[in-house]
């Protein structure tokens, strides 16, 4: 299944930085996904797992500081799996980056991909969104090459380098396929962990509890909206788990802001259970762009093993808990969301590339609000690529940017008779993700997106498309069904200085006007 979700508002100025290649590759293979099968039969449901270092080289400027990297405490992994079913593969990897984006997620992707034997499509790319680990955007990384005084920033060659080696992982993953036929859900509460970032003081007025805390205020006041569940999607063959998928939505950081590399307590608590239990096991990050450990975390080292132990407990409870079934088939769905730019006082081309060109402002705001807000204003017309895979009752979805919890549990109050696990920080290109009652309370999450409030319409949109699930009725008008998409070009070559020319294509669901598809974007 395959359509375009627009966001229907104003807005997005002019940009002439690069645009992308990326829009051929990214829609082209959707025109033949959009309509083959689930799966092809003749074959056994496969899987191997995979991992690779994806650290970078000391003296590399790392996020937040944007420091030379100068100490390794953990090695920032990638970690994923390759699932074949008839001859069909998928591969879904996770990241212990803080984001990747633009043209550097679809490289990762197409590397994958080719490794896999699959299409890009079929390769779903998410990042734990660790803030001791790197910020991958090469388009806005080659901003900041061509300027003076530019700040310290990942080299581009870096990301290469890392695409190489993931792709050299899923080769020797493919390699060493062994069936599963059995597919397990369970979930357990993580307690004393995530708590809402967004907590309101007397008067209604939005406050910020950041990842560390050490206001007793701030503390003392309730968790807030959180979605406590743990989630863990296990794939077995007979009695044997051979991976555990785990999701859950918090920002992952006890600490950050010097130059040093961890996978932080997410990967303490993943890689303890592997040497528990001698499963492999991946962690995702849900729709936690609103939701931290400031609650339960003050920056110290006591604390960030606490936060570790309390997540490791959630994670043994769900795989205790878990419940099998036959694993019969996969199904893959995917989705175009095109979410349009703000274009509001501070959020114009010219304002971000003011702050890109000022050597007075913190690296991580010139890098962050300024090339990697460029970067992404030079990519509007190329949309999301969002996806799911369904497998048994699980179901999980891959979304991009920083989404709010809300979006989370609104996939899980959409389909509340399966498994609904959720991935965010995928293409992170966008920055939050917010709901539009966000945006009129104010707060650091609307604050540091670079989108329109009408996003939540889309993505919304987008989750039922994945779901394949019916716009629920409010009010007058009757519920709308996906429909099967139409393959609609556009006249006019892509944006940018490519060697050919190229043309736009879009997808448009039926009914909707062709001025409707004038995508635009940002993370």
């Amino acid at each position: 299944m395959c359509g375009l979700v627009v966001a229907s508002g104003g807005g997005g100025g002019s940009s002439r930085g690069r645009a992308s290649v990326v829009a051929v590759a990214l829609l082209l293979p959707l025109a033949f996904l959009a309509f083959s099968p689930p799966g092809l039969a003749g074959g056994p449901l496969r899987l191997a797992t995979f991992q690779c270092d994806v650290t970078p080289p000391l003296g590399e400027p790392i996020y937040s500081s944007y420091q030379p990297l100068a100490t390794v405490e953990h090695p920032l992994l990638a970690k994923g799996v390759v699932l074949e079913d008839g001859g069909r593969r998928y591969v879904l990897c996770a990241l212990d980056w803080c984001e990747v984006c633009n043209g550097t997620h679809l490289l990762f992707r197409e590397k994958m991909a080719q490794a896999a034997g699959t299409d890009p499509a079929r390769v779903a790319v998410q990042t734990v969104h660790q803030h001791t680990a790197p910020m991958g955007d090469r388009e806005a990384m080659e901003l900041l090459e061509g300027i003076d005084a530019s700040p310290p920033h990942p080299r581009p060659a870096f990301f290469d380098a890392v695409a190489r080696r993931l792709a050299t992982a899923v080769a020797e993953a493919r390699g060493r396929l062994e069936p599963f036929d059995r597919v397990g859900t369970g979930q357990a509460k993580v307690e004393r962990v995530a708590s809402s970032r967004r907590v309101k003081d007397e008067q209604g007025r939005i406050l910020v509890r950041w990842s560390r805390c050490i206001d007793p205020h701030l503390r003392a006041m309730p968790e807030g909206k959180v979605d406590p569940w743990l989630k863990t999607i296990t794939l077995a063959r007979g009695e044997a788990p051979l991976v555990r998928l785990h999701y859950y939505a918090t920002h992952p950081q006890s600490f950050y802001g010097d130059p040093r590399a961890s996978y932080d307590f997410p990967g303490m608590a993943r890689e303890a259970l592997q040497a528990e239990e001698g499963v492999f096991q991946i962690y995702f990050n849900g729709c936690g762009g609103d939701i931290t450990a400031g609650k339960y975390n003050d920056g110290s080292r006591e604390a960030r093993a606490g936060l570790a132990a309390r997540l490791l407990a959630g994670m043994r409870a769900a795989a205790q808990a878990t419940r099998f079934e036959p694993a019969r088939s996969i199904r893959w769905r995917t989705t175009l969301l095109a979410l349009r730019p703000r274009s509001d006082p501070g959020y114009t081309e010219e304002d971000y590339r003011r702050r890109m060109l000022n050597p007075k402002l913190n690296p991580s705001v010139r890098i962050y609000r300024g090339a990697m807000a460029l970067a992404f204003l030079a990519r509007r017309h190329v949309p999301f690529q969002l996806s799911s895979m369904a497998l048994g009752r699980a179901c999980v979805l891959h979304l991009p940017g920083e989404a709010m919890i809300d979006f989370q549990l609104y996939a899980q109050h959409m389909a509340p008779d399966r498994f609904v696990a959720v991935a965010a920080y995928g293409d992170c290109a966008c920055g939050y993700l917010c709901t539009e009652e966000a945006f009129r309370e104010g707060g650091y999450e609307p604050t540091d997106s670079f989108v329109t409030p009408d996003s939540e319409k889309a993505l919304k949109s987008a989750i039922r498309q994945l779901l394949g699930v019916q716009e629920p009725q409010f009010g007058r008008g009757a519920a709308v069904t996906a429909q099967p998409p139409r393959l609609e070009r556009l006249s006019g070559p892509a944006e940018g200085p490519w060697p050919i020319e190229l043309e736009s294509f879009v997808f448009c669901r039926q009914g909707e006007s062709r001025s409707c598809c004038a995508i635009g974007e940002r993370s």
